[in-house]
This record gives structure tokens, C-alpha cells and sequence, in this order.
């Protein structure tokens, strides 16, 4: 059984200049929304990502805490949830699906959010990667409804080294010859396993690695922990959902709307929100100074990197001591009583 719903877009036009007939999001919603519809949490998927993968920061007594809340959270377009390549009927399945970029995501899950609930006034935009800029587009796109934002483990704009990393990524994955184009048969496994490979030493840092920090999830081996996880990783996705994701992140960029007109520094200056921003310290996608470049054009952002060990993935709810510690900022943001520095 489905433990998510669908609201229906209908035929969508697509910043790309393209059109998807019949688009839909598929969102969970976790908790009440209370008589004057101020209590509302958005919280996007990232890549690779679907709703229950954002479940270890929902529960009582959390951050995000549906005895308090009303949290919705919208998967991305190309999930597998959401409009996808492996759910979209011909001619607009498989390597036919249109290019998808944060700026659409965003706009649709806005739809959402003032059509289907009638909100007019988010307290909070939290997201980790993807998801953060994701949280990034929400503040500069709508900055007259958002009260708060925190992007953690992302940024507001892939950076050419990413886009690199993403790149490779795709090919890794295409040069299985059951690829065919995009027009597959069957799962390309093989290139579905060199993807998970090509994403092992960027997902985490070299110190999690060289200490070995893989055994604390029952791996005894490098070895057994290549093979046994990271070979089958990105088995439960589709081959195309999995690329029309990354080709979403590649393009990511907060500006490049008809907005801001690809000037970076005004879309930043735009997120009036109240923004925490928490990159991880040993991140190899999405480097602290990233986040630190652009927090320096926003207005009310708070600079808070996360020391982990775990690299990029420190978001994902794995490491206790990293989750407890984004939980626990996360609360004290939402209460106003994080001051910069501390």
C-alpha cells in the first residue's frame, strides 16, 4: 500500500521550454495543520531520495516534530515517486523525459503548498543536499512567505567540480552496453553497480575511510563493504530516474530563472528568511567554503558547519552523533536562540 499521496499538476511547462502532460507530485504529510496554518514545515527529497529517507529527522520530541508541525514533504521530480522517467507514459518515458531543474521543483511543490493546502506562510524550508538546494530556490523564490530556512549539506549552486563528479556518475552508469540509450530492457545492474562504485570515495571523506568507519555498519572489510553495499546501492532505482536526478543537480542553480537572470549574488541577497546554513566540514561535493561565499550576500544567515567524519552523507541520519547534532540545531534555530558563532 501507498503511504503518500498524489497531487496532480496536470500539463506543466518546463523551464527548459519543454512540456510534461499530466505531471504529478507525490508528498507526505506528517502531523496537524492547526486553525491559522502557521505551523508548516517543507521538507524536499534529494537525490536518490524518497520521503521515508527524510523520516529520521520527523518523530516526537525532534526538530521536526508533528505534535507541533504540519511537515510536508515533496519528492522530486524524477524519484520514481513524482513525475519520473520510469512512470511517465510515451513519448515522454525513459531517456525521452525532459530535463526537470530545481527552479521547476520548487514552483510545482509552491503550487502545492497554496493550492491544495491554502498555505500562505511557511515557518520553516528545511533540506540536505538536493533537498538544500532545493531549500535555497524556496528562499529566493518566495522569500515573502518563508520565515526560515536551512540548507545543510548543499548549496545554492552546483559548482563546476560537482557537476564533474555528477558527470562522471551518468557515464559510469551508460557504459553498461544493456544501457542502449536509455531505452533498456532490463536494469542495467552493471552500470548501476559502477555508479554506486564511481559514488563511494565522493559520498564520504578520505578519514572515513582510513579509519575504517564503514565497520560501524557491519562492514569487517573495505572489500566486503564495497561489494556488499556500494555495488548494490542504486538497485531499487530506475537507471533513468537515477540520471534525470543528477542531470537536476547539474543544473542546479538558485539564479538561473527569469527572476535573477543568472546574477547569483542578487538571488542570494533576495533569501530574506531567517537561514541557517550547515555544510559538513570534510563535505566533497558541496566544500564548506561554498556555503561560506554565499552566506557572506544573505542577509539573516547563520554559518554553522557540522565536523563529521562522514563526509557528504553526515545528513543522512546514519552517524547518531552527527544526527542528534543537526537535530539539535535545527531546534534551537526554530526556538531563535542560535546565535552566530556559537
Amino acid at each position: 500500500m501507498k503511504d503518500y499521496e498524489i497531487y496532480s499538476l496536470k500539463k506543466v511547462n518546463l523551464q527548459s521550454g519543454e512540456s510534461l502532460p499530466d505531471a504529478f507530485l507525490a508528498y507526505k504529510t506528517y502531523g496537524t495543520l492547526n486553525a491559522d496554518k502557521s505551523n508548516v514545515i517543507v521538507y524536499p527529497t534529494w537525490f536518490a531520495g524518497q520521503h521515508t529517507d527524510n523520516e529520521w529527522l520527523i518523530g516526537r520530541g525532534k526538530a521536526l516534530d508533528p505534535e507541533h508541525y504540519f511537515i510536508i514533504v515533496p519528492n522530486m521530480l524524477g524519484n520514481g515517486l513524482s513525475s519520473s522517467p520510469s512512470n511517465t507514459p510515451p513519448p515522454y518515458d525513459k531517456a525521452n523525459f525532459p530535463l526537470i531543474t530545481i527552479y521547476d521543483n520548487v514552483r510545482f511543490q509552491h503550487q502545492l503548498v497554496t493550492e491544495k493546502f491554502g498555505i500562505t506562510k511557511i515557518a520553516l524550508v528545511v533540506g540536505w543536499s538536493l533537498g538544500a538546494i532545493q531549500t535555497f530556490q524556496w528562499g529566493a523564490s518566495y522569500p515573502e512567505i518563508i520565515e526560515r530556512i536551512v540548507p545543510f549539506g548543499g548549496v545554492a549552486k552546483t559548482r563546476p567540480h560537482a557537476q564533474v563528479v555528477f558527470e562522471g556518475l551518468i557515464a559510469a552508469l551508460q557504459a553498461d552496453s544493456k544501457w542502449n540509450g536509455g531505452f533498456y530492457t532490463e536494469q542495467p545492474k552493471n552500470g548501476l553497480s559502477a555508479m554506486g562504485r564511481a559514488y563511494a570515495p565522493w559520498g564520504f571523506s578520505q578519514s572515513y575511510y582510513l579509519e575504517q568507519l564503514y565497520q560501524s555498519e557491519g562492514f569487517t572489510t573495505l572489500k566486503e563493504y564495497l561489494e556488499d553495499y556500494w555495488d548494490q546501492v542504486f538497485f531499487t532505482f530506475d537507471a533513468n530516474d537515477l540520471v534525470a536526478m543528477l542531470r537536476t543537480g547539474i543544473n542546479g542553480d538558485i539564479s538561473m530563472n527569469p527572476k535573477y537572470n543568472g546574477n547569483f549574488e542578487q538571488a542570494l541577497r533576495s533569501i530574506t528568511a531567517r537561514a541557517l546554513v550547515m555544510p559538513g566540514s570534510t563535505d566533497l561535493f558541496f566544500p564548506p567554503e561554498d556555503n561560506a561565499y554565499e552566506i557572506e550576500h544573505m542577509p539573516n544567515a547563520v554559518f554553522h558547519p557540522i565536523d563529521s567524519k562522514w563526509g557528504h552523507c553526515f545528513g543522512i541520519g546514519q552517524n547518531e552523533q552527527d544526527s542528534i547534532q543537526i537535530d539539535k540545531l535545527i531546534k534551537k534555530f526554530l526556538l531563535e536562540e542560535l546565535q552566530e558563532g556559537q
